[in-house]
């Protein structure tokens, strides 16, 4: 089982999600910066603090399926089986989102950026939350991701909750997928 924050970060980690906060935490390359998906408020702090367009969209990570669906359209078995032979693990996928995902969530897309996360810990978090989260690299746009709870609690300060927690192996971000397309996009 990954192991979870201490308790009291936990603690402090729902307080913070439940009252539109911004969490920074381990992920598989880097650390992210999380939100409830569905807070608008916490959503415009994130594009704030990474000083990150409105207009691209954000990804969100969960710990599986069902944690998804109420941001996703229904899948068919076809779209099912090609998302489960990569999920959980690195792979992003753009799917058609569903109407109650807020618009600064998807950008200027009409799909949603989700991926169930292969990291132990990111799951657990995801777990502990009841809830997927929001997972954009934690750096202000332009700039290199940053790789610790150290370098986030400088950079951020007091804007943001850091999660204390080891980055996977991986170096590069998440594949991006197109899954009407095939398209990878990044």
């Amino acid at each position: 089982m990954p192991q979870l924050p201490r308790a009291g970060a936990l603690h402090a980690a729902r307080a913070t999600f439940r009252h539109g906060g911004v969490l920074a935490y381990a992920t598989e390359s880097c650390f992210g910066l999380g939100c409830d998906p569905f807070n608008v408020s916490a959503i415009r702090r994130i594009l704030a603090i990474k000083a990150r367009p409105n207009h691209k969209g954000l990804i969100v990570i969960a710990a599986n399926l069902a944690q998804l669906r109420p941001l996703i359209r229904p899948l068919t078995p076809a779209q099912l089986e090609v998302v489960n032979r990569y999920w959980p693990g690195p792979y992003t996928f753009l799917l058609p989102a569903s109407r109650r995902v807020p618009q600064l969530l998807r950008g200027r897309h009409d799909k949603i950026a989700v991926r169930i996360t292969a990291h132990g810990p990111a799951a657990a978090l995801c777990l502990a939350l009841g809830s997927p989260l929001v997972s954009t690299s934690a750096n202000r746009a332009g700039q290199k991701s940053l790789r610790s709870a150290r370098a986030c609690r400088l950079a951020f300060g007091e804007q943001v909750l850091t999660l204390d927690g080891r980055i996977g192996k991986r170096r590069k971000p998440s594949t991006i997928i197109d899954l009407d397309s095939g398209r990878v996009l990044r």
